[in-house]
């Protein structure tokens, strides 16, 4: 005898309630005419979902009465911000029964306290929009994505988000004062407090934060801010290997103490893909980056003349480091201080040639040729992509044990490895030989090489996930990669907060 099927839903009586509670134009369901792609499909294209229909709120209240609306109805919501996940996290499943709603509508700036250094912002921010409102105020808030001018801050948060200032001030998590959540039962809890110290019980908003929407809906955040800094100077610096980039990071904390906003490291093969898939913006940074120091000049100024550096500063480089620095003290001062670094650093042999920044678009060049490298990666094809965390001591020991492994395991392959090495965070990608497809080597081996990878990440006590998140793509692996303890708690708290599992389904709890 067959089982006995749950017959679905009919979806017209939720549509209907969503417009009654929200209007016409704030419910919009995919057609031919009209296939809502932006919403549908990730940024790395790897993931192409159908929904029921994208649901634009306008108001805290309104994705309140949302929430309500597709608990009672049974239907799964995915929230989405700026849809710039790269783990499966913010499109729904191709069941075509999920709803998507879009928090881009609540995109105000709702107050700034620049006596407390703090700012209160919806979630529908771009960040860079955030910054900005900062900015104007002579305040800044530091956190910095390649994705900053279309990620929003409640992506940000759910994700709790790092990028390339965390060395100096911190994941997203450390940034965020307060929160305005809407729970899965369609309550509001306002936690707007911009407080630094409150020790009143559990931290709901660190246990939020994170979460990448499946404990509830991050409608607004206080932020914290800092004062502008009086100048910033960026260097890109020659390593001949990453034990020497490692040694450098050490040095530079020596010298630069709280200085020191970022530390990047770049293998050549990343920079070399920049240089193919993205000639134009490459050749546009070379030409306004300034004069090298080498080796022979180790004890004399960085140069003020700007010609576009040697070839063999960028393209025969077998690891670029681009150290970033901001100081309340005037630029000559912090140039000193950079420049004494460098100085040792070239004694010691860490690094062999170095450019120093001598002005904005310059220090706008270097970051550039470092925040291409994602849209580099993209155009030359998918990958196996990898988010790794280890303490920044063993990168080296990780890299010695995995990337020959690879390379032997899958003969003709690439890996591009590039990131935080100031945090330990490195993404350590793996394309597949020249003469497969992409598409071919993802579904053969992704798997093998995410083996190889996450053996080593776990013997170096690491993770599988310093930043990116979990979403869909990590799910099973976080599960096999993390104490059986932690997967309980987890769980535990998913079936407390969102018993029936409306939000977010089937993202991040294994």
């Amino acid at each position: 005898m067959n089982a006995m099927r749950t017959p679905t839903p009919d979806p017209v009586p939720l549509l209907s309630a969503l417009r009654q509670a929200l209007g016409d134009a704030a419910v919009r369901c995919p057609s031919a005419d009209e296939p809502l792609l932006a919403h549908l499909q990730d940024w790395r294209q790897r993931y192409r979902g159908m929904a029921l229909a994208v649901v634009s709120p306008a108001s805290t209240e309104e994705v309140a009465a949302v929430v309500r609306l597709c608990a009672a109805h049974g239907t799964g919501i995915v929230p989405q911000g700026g849809n710039t996940s790269l783990v499966g996290g913010a499109v729904p499943d191709e069941s075509g029964q999920q709803i998507v709603l879009s928090l881009q509508r609540l995109n105000r700036v709702l107050d700034i306290d620049p006596l407390n250094l703090s700012m209160t912002v919806q979630a529908g921010c771009v960040l860079a929009q955030v910054q900005d409102a900062a900015r104007a105020e002579g305040l800044l808030f530091p956190l910095s994505l390649a994705s900053e001018g279309s990620c929003t801050i409640g992506g940000v948060l759910a994700t709790n988000a790092g990028g390339t200032q965390v060395l100096r001030y911190g994941m997203a998590r450390e940034l965020c004062l307060g929160l305005e959540v809407v729970t899965a039962q369609g309550e509001i809890w306002r936690e707007l407090k911009a407080l630094r110290k409150d020790n009143s019980g559990y931290d709901l908003r660190d246990l939020v934060i994170g979460s990448e929407g499946t404990l509830g809906i991050v409608t607004a955040a206080c932020l914290k801010l800092y004062p502008q800094p009086a100048s910033c100077l960026a260097g890109l610096l020659r390593c001949p290997d990453i034990d020497a980039a490692t040694a450098l990071l050490r040095l530079a904390r020596q010298h630069l103490d709280a200085e020191l906003t970022g530390l990047e490291a770049m293998a050549a093969y990343p920079v070399a893909l920049t240089h193919q898939h993205l000639p134009q913006m490459a050749a546009v940074a070379h030409a306004l980056m300034p004069a090298a120091l080498d080796g022979s000049a180790a004890t004399n100024a960085v140069t003020t003349a700007t010609p576009p550096p040697p070839p063999a500063m960028l393209a025969d480089a077998p690891w670029l480091v681009l150290l970033d620095t901001a100081s309340p003290r005037p630029e000559a001062a912090l140039r000193a201080s950079l420049e004494a670094l460098l100085a040792e650093a070239l004694g010691q042999g860490l690094i062999d040639e170095a450019l120093v920044s001598h002005n904005e678009a310059q220090y706008r060049a270097m970051w550039a040729l470092r925040e291409a490298i994602p849209m580099a990666e993209k155009l030359a094809g998918q990958m196996v992509k990898h988010d790794i965390g280890v303490p920044s001591s063993r990168i080296p020991a990780f890299l010695r044990a995995t990337v020959p492994v690879l390379q032997q395991a899958f003969p003709g392959c690439q890996v591009v490895c590039f990131g935080h090495l100031g945090d330990g965070n490195l993404h350590f990608n793996v394309q597949g030989p020249p003469d497969m497809p992409t598409p071919a080597f993802l579904a053969a081996h992704e798997q093998a090489v995410n083996g190889i990878v996450y053996a080593q990440v776990q013997a170096l006590s690491g993770t599988i996930s310093a930043e990116h998140g979990i979403g869909r793509l990590k799910r099973e692996a976080l599960a096999e990669h993390q104490s059986p303890v932690a997967t309980q708690w987890m769980r535990a708290i998913k079936a407390a907060l969102d018993p029936a599992g409306t939000l977010n389904p089937r993202r991040l709890v294994p």
